[in-house]
């Protein structure tokens, strides 16, 4: 058994930018499984020296294996079968049992032998070349791909995400003789489209990323990268800007070169009197451009821009680069001027010609349902009901601009924009920008008090809408982002701390619906939250929250958002004590007891019926902690008064070794759960601990 290289590369036309990393990823983790299957119980000891190499262009997957043996060792496979005894009937004949277990093995019975009182069967297993498997193992793979939709090329019922143009199969200098997806396999694979356009011999696979360079192609994805990240640093240097190098975009680029070059450009600085986000979307989404600013963040009228090709005049290159953005410009300085001759307001009755949701009328009806909900949680907030009210009726009106025509990104930017320019309030205008946050994971929140009622009855109305229409996220059905929604609203209400409850916010946003019945807004609105409430899991999922903490929390149903989140810290916080591990134990036991008990809730205690001193130390720190932890949960100090809880630990310990609840007296036996459901209803004021594990 000898270490080999492997090398396979399948050459396309020019495949999905956007998709050219997870194509690739999941092109070698799929050969890597079809190893393994292949490889079984030893998968992991015979790849453990194994070095396995991506590369991912345009037009080409490629997947290289180092040190990889060069065939999969004979073997001895033992299969232990039924008790002798069961094997054979009283005249000495073979039984169903011994039959069926041969059968199973595809094994004579002459094959089979006896082992410690028992059937078995040894089988030897003779080496394989790993070559001749290696076809079976990448089209497996290449099957497995994620490709969203497959195409089909000429007049062959083949199928991939793009025409397949070349193969190269290489097992050590031996050309492996296979054809996938309609392409013989060889060591003919081909440079750059334009500054090598002979073929490449690939002699063996280690000399593959070398040779290709030659040929003015970088294979590996990363290393393209990093390459594209430096010149564009450089570039801008030269130019005394910072380039904006954004991970979407930068990726995009990556998987649209082969041999990146940047150049740097330049717009004529008429165009800086746009808004700069609607530029720099012009210039990422049409042209692929990357953009720069000045040291404080002002857009320059200068970009940086990728090409896949060495020009002998790079001066031409970037003149034709000025050339194309100038009308993407001048389009979107004409949108600009344009739309700013027509207010915001004097667009509203357009909005009644948009349909929202067909069931849930036009955004000119959205607009009214949201601006009586913001003037409600404005006042919950402490803000402005006129402002709130005035940019709820104008939010969506940018929607019928030429610009958010152009950009839909510019949704909520450009209306802040207009109402600027309108002489609206400042605070309106910011808030019409900040309706939509936050729009992602950790991106921003509403700061202004206008903006966060705004953005919060967006949203909530657009959640309960769909609700009582009996259109709630299904699965990975979610069209309308309702689950983005939900965590917008639990983080903003969270993170701005604002002392608000979401089945009060709930019930004013179905109220708005004319849609809903009157006899279904309460079990709507109890949907609704509890879908929401469901949604803080994942929240915390984020933020490294542990799953059991937030279910002792939810075990209580908290509809305050920033209540909830108290108590979870607290839980955190009590964690990391050291009598928490007992304690949650404790609790755990309590609750067995309590659940198999039908007890009065306000059963009283009778400290006459105390006969253990164990139970009269439990029964008195019970008392003189009731007092102090009164106050603390009547202001929310939850960590505070789990930190004093935890002081039980030592009185619990010793009522649990010295007395027996269940005692056989009724009274006595009475008295002594009602202390453990008074015990217990001291921590369900913040959480059930008895879930944690």
């Amino acid at each position: 058994m000898a270490a080999v290289d492997f090398l396979v590369e399948l050459g396309t036309a020019e495949l999905p930018p956007m998709s050219l990393q997870t194509l690739s990823n999941a092109f070698s983790s799929g050969i890597i499984e079809g190893l393994k299957a292949e490889l079984g119980k030893d998968a992991q000891a015979l790849l453990e020296g194994c070095k396995v190499e991506n590369f991912a262009t345009p037009r080409r997957l490629a997947v290289k294996i180092s040190g990889l043996i060069d065939e999969i060792p004979a073997s001895v496979n033992s299969v232990q079968g039924p008790p002798i005894k069961i094997c054979y009937d009283a005249e000495g004949n073979p039984s169903r049992a011994l039959i069926g277990f041969a059968k199973k093995n595809n094994a004579e019975l002459d094959q089979l032998s006896e082992l410690g009182g028992k059937i078995s069967y040894t089988q030897e297993i003779a080496a394989k070349p790993l070559a001749a498997l290696m076809p079976a193992i990448v089209e497996q793979s290449i099957n497995k791909l994620p490709i969203a939709k497959r195409m089909r090329w000429g007049a062959s019922k083949l199928e991939f995400v793009r025409p397949v143009q070349w193969l190269v199969m290489l097992f050590d200098q031996t050309v492996i003789d296979c054809e996938i997806l309609g392409a013989q396999a060889g060591n003919q694979s081909r440079g750059h489209r334009f500054h090598h356009q002979q073929p490449i011999t690939i002699n063996n696979p280690a000399e593959y990323e070398d040779k290709l360079e030659q040929a003015y192609v970088i294979a590996d994805f990363s290393k393209r990268r990093e390459k594209i990240v430096q010149q564009v640093k450089e570039q801008a240097a030269l130019i005394n800007c910072v380039a904006h190098i954004e991970d979407d975009l930068l990726i995009e680029v990556t998987g649209l070169n082969e041999w990146p070059v940047a150049l740097s450009g330049a717009f004529d600085k008429e165009f800086l009197s746009v808004p700069q986000e609607a530029l720099i979307l012009s210039m990422k989404e049409h042209q692929k451009y990357f953009y720069t600013t000045d040291e404080s963040g002002q857009l320059m009228p200068n970009f940086i821009t990728i090409s896949n090709i060495e020009s002998k005049d790079r001066n031409k290159v970037i003149a034709g680069n000025e050339k194309v953005i100038r009308p993407r410009l001048a389009d979107a300085k004409f949108f600009f001027e344009n739309d700013k001759k027509i207010s915001l307001e004097s667009r509203c009755d357009k909005l009644k010609k948009i349909v929202f949701q067909q069931q849930l009328g036009t955004v000119y009806e959205k607009s009214e349902r949201i601006a009586a909900l913001a003037s409600h949680i404005t006042v919950l907030i402490g803000g402005d009901q006129q402002k709130a009210h005035r940019a709820a009726i104008l939010a969506k009106t940018d929607l019928v601009t030429d610009m958010v025509f152009e950009f839909t990104d510019l949704q909520g930017l450009m209306g802040y924009h207009y109402a600027l320019n309108d002489g609206e309030d400042a605070e309106v205008a910011q808030a019409i920008f900040e309706q939509y946050l936050p729009k992602f994971a950790g991106d921003q929140l509403p700061a202004t008090k206008t903006g966060i009622a705004l953005a919060l009855a967006d949203k909530l109305d657009t959640l309960t809408g769909m609700f009582g229409i009996g259109q709630p996220p299904t699965g990975s059905k979610d069209p309308f982002a309702l689950r983005r929604a939900t965590v917008g609203v639990l983080r903003i209400i969270i993170e701005q701390k604002l002392d608000l409850d979401l089945k009060q916010l709930v019930e004013l946003a179905v109220a708005q619906h004319m849609a809903i019945a009157e006899t279904d807004k309460q079990q709507i609105t109890e949907q609704v939250v509890l879908f929401m409430l469901e949604r803080l899991r994942a929240y915390y999922e984020d933020r490294a929250i542990r799953i059991d903490t937030y279910l002792a929390v939810a075990a209580l149903a908290p509809s305050k958002p920033l209540d909830f989140d108290k108590r979870v810290n607290a839980v955190e916080h009590f964690r990391s004590l050291a009598s928490a591990q007992s304690l949650s134990a404790a609790n755990k036991r309590v609750s067995n007891i309590l659940d198999k008990q039908q007890l009065d809730k306000h059963l009283p205690i009778d400290a006459s019926l105390f006969t253990e001193a164990a139970e009269i130390e439990l029964d008195t720190c019970l008392s003189e902690l009731t007092a102090k932890l009164t106050p603390m949960f009547e202001s929310s100090d939850y960590r505070g008064a789990l930190t004093l809880l935890a002081s039980l630990q030592q009185p619990i310990d010793h009522f649990f070794d010295n007395v027996m609840v269940m005692a056989e007296e009724d009274a006595v036996r009475q008295n002594r759960l009602a202390l453990l459901q008074k015990l217990r209803q001291l921590f369900l004021h913040i959480a059930d601990i008895s879930l944690l594990n």
